[in-house]
Order: C-alpha cells, then structure tokens, then sequence
C-alpha cells in the first residue's frame, strides 16, 4: 500500500517510512560492503569509484570472457539494459595500465510487496500478528512492525497528544511474528505491518479487535478412562491450557468430540466442566476423544483439536462370563476326547431345530400358493358366470318384443 492514509494511520505510516529510510540510508546495512542492488527489469549503472574524471577506464566481469549482452560504458560507468538475474555477478573496472579501481557485487530482485497478515490472541492479555511475503524479491528483507489503539480514553488523549505508536515486539526465534503485550480485551487497535528491502518498502495497515481475534490455544491433560462396571461409559477430563489465564472474569468452554476407531463420524457434546462422562460408547471397542476450548462469552474462535487420547469402555460382565465359561468348556471337551482316526463320512453338523424351522416355512409357503390359486380361480369362475347371464338376456327381450307385436288370433 503506497496511498497516503489520514488520520489514524498518517502516523504511523510516517513512522514506517521514516525507519524504513533510515534503513536503506546506512551504507552496508544490508550486508557487507561493495554490495549494490537493482531492480530486475529496469536499467542499472555500475560507478567506477575512484577513477579520474575523464580518464577511460575498462569494465570486467569476474569468470566471464565478456559483459553481459548490451552493456555500455558511459562516463566511465556501466550501464546494464533491463538487467536479469543473469546479470548477477562481480564487477572491476580498471584503469588504463590494467590497474584495480574498484570491484563491486551486484545483486538483483523485486520491490516489496504488500505482506499477507493475520492477527490471534491465545489469551485475553496479549495478542499476536504474523506475516509473510506476497513477493519473491530475491533480497534481503526486513520487517518494521508497529500498533496503534484506535479508542483512547480522555487521560490516554491528554498523554498522547500525537497519538501513541508502539512497537510490535518481534522474536528472532520466531521469525514472521511479533507480539503486542497487555493489550485491553474491549479495545481496537491498528497494526502497521511494513516490509523493507534495499529497493524500497511497502506496507499493510489492519485492524485488529481482540474480540474477534481471540482463539485459545488446545486445553492440555486429556485423560480418557473406562468406569468400572460400566460398559458403555468414558471418563474424559482436562485441563486449562497453560496460556490462558486463570481469572473469574475470562472462562472457557468446551467441545468434546469422540467416535469409535473403526468408525468415521464423530459425537460432539458442549460443556463448561474440566470433565465430562461419555455415556452411548461401545462396549468393548477402542474410542478416540479430543477437546477443543472457547470464550465462555462465544467471543472470537474455537481452539484447534487437542491431542488424541484413546481407551476402551469395560466388556458387559453377562457376556463376558459366558464367553469365558464357552471357552473353558471347549478346551476341558478337547483335552478328555482322545485323538481318533479321520472318519472318512461327512459330519452331519445339521441342528434338529434348524430342520423344523425349514419345514415350517416350507409350508407356511405353500399354504400361501394354494390360497392363491384358490382365490385366482374363484375370481375366474364369478367372471365367466357373469359373462353367461348378460349374454342370455338380449335373447328373451327380443322374443317377448316379437309376441307383442303378432295379432292376437296368431297367437291363440
């Protein structure tokens, strides 16, 4: 972002530019000395320091026979048309007995882009802003990060006449963040995230509300247990996570996930208790459990999933016990039994039950096709007398219609 920005961020932009300036002013504060950078693309001149004005000089390219293609000497300095990454290299020019007068490195790469930034409060004291690259620049960069709280009370205002502008502290064991401290949970604030290189520098202004920034981090200590003489119960309990503080005034609830491991989907349930007691688990079947947390006051985003933990509810002890006293009784019947010869006739493994059961809808089924068939010819028979009637009563309509009509001495 190149606009200019009033109000609120005039400041500190101006503050970004100003650090950023001071930056790209102290020679050798992007490396060692004798390093000059340019922009890919664009024309870039080589000085000759140290020769006399006037006097000609000669440019060298150190591992190469020859300049790179289209390069001129003007003044005494090299000029590179729309210089590439094959550019890159070490520079000498020379006066005119040979002599070294100077050497230089050249590197190139890209203006800085507007950084991509994304704000999280693990806690309700502290938040944090992280950052990356939208630009591949090839140079070295850095990163100037300041905030500014955007509502200041009536003592705030008095105190900082010009608006107060803090540093956005950075880690160098987390590279890419930075770390506001006792920030207030109910206030707003303005990040200034400006990133730097030799070229140049560019910027990114986002506002932050800790309300919609809050995410704690996972609840810790997950401990899953079966119950004894429980068959179908968990017993899930937890921890704060160590980042959130413990105060009345800022609690957390929670979300239980669990599921069987050979099943897909999962059952959630909501609590506001360090433990919970799973009560539709499958007996004997391993379950995975995790926690995630949240503002007790639905503010900001759940926490990410916990750590599995996994256990496995107690067997039904009826089932159990039966189970048990089948197996002992197959293994007594093995041991006394004593080992005979093969018998070459099949075994009839065939159950008396399994062979009245087969009967019986055996003729379950058949009375069914009979009653069928009984009931498809009486349907049959009712139509066919039907028919019969309604053919034979044409007939006498027209021989008593034929008798009217005959004189009466014809029909005495």
């Amino acid at each position: 972002m190149r606009s200019s920005i009033p109000g609120l961020g005039r400041v500190m932009v101006f503050l970004a530019a100003a650090l950023a300036s001071a930056s790209l002013a102290v020679p050798g504060s992007w490396g060692e000395e004798g390093v000059q950078y340019g922009q890919l693309g664009s024309d870039v001149t080589l000085s000759c320091a140290g020769a006399p004005a006037g006097s000609p000089v000669q440019w060298r390219r150190a591992g190469a026979a020859a300049l790179p293609e289209g390069s001129a000497i003007q003044q005494g300095a090299l000029v590179l048309p729309s210089a590439s990454l094959a550019s890159m290299g070490t520079y000498s020019c020379h006066g005119e007995d040979g002599g070294l007068l100077h050497a230089v490195s050249l590197r190139l790469g890209h203006l800085p882009g507007v950084p991509f930034v994304s704000c999280r409060a693990s806690d309700y004291e502290n938040f944090s802003c992280s950052w990356t690259s939208s630009v591949e620049t090839f140079l070295p960069t850095r990163y100037i990060t300041t905030y500014r709280k955007k509502s200041l009370t009536g003592e705030e205002k008095r105190r900082n006449k010009n608006g107060h502008v803090g540093l956005c502290l950075q880690d160098p064991s987390r590279p890419g963040t930075c770390t506001v401290h006792r920030s207030e949970f109910w206030s707003s604030y303005r990040m200034n995230i400006t990133e730097v290189n030799p070229l140049g520098f560019s910027y990114r202004l986002l506002d932050v509300t800790m309300q919609a920034i809050i995410k704690p981090d996972p609840p810790e200590g997950l401990v899953v247990e079966p119950i004894p003489l429980a068959p179908r119960r968990l017993h899930v309990s937890w921890k704060y996570p160590s980042s959130w503080p413990k105060e009345p005034h800022f609690q957390l609830r929670f979300r239980l996930q669990y599921r069987p491991v050979i099943h897909r989907s999962w059952s959630v349930v909501e609590t506001v208790n360090l433990s919970e007691v799973i009560t539709d688990a499958f007996a004997g079947l391993e379950h995975v459990v995790q926690v995630s947390a949240k503002d007790f006051l639905d503010a900001g985003n759940w926490s990410e999933w916990s750590a599995e933990a996994r256990a496995t509810p107690v067997r039904d002890l009826a089932t159990t016990a039966s189970e048990e006293t089948t197996t002992e009784a197959r293994l007594e019947s093995l041991a006394e039994e004593p080992s005979q010869a093969p018998n070459p006739e099949p075994i009839n493994r065939s159950d008396p039950l399994e062979k009245m059961a087969v009967l019986v809808s055996l003729g379950i089924f058949a009375f069914f096709v009979l009653a069928a068939v009984l009931i498809i010819t009486i349907f049959i028979w009712l139509r066919m007398r039907k028919h019969g009637k309604d053919k034979t009563k044409p007939n006498f309509l027209v021989a008593a219609t034929h008798l009217k009509a005959l004189p009466k001495a014809q029909i005495l």
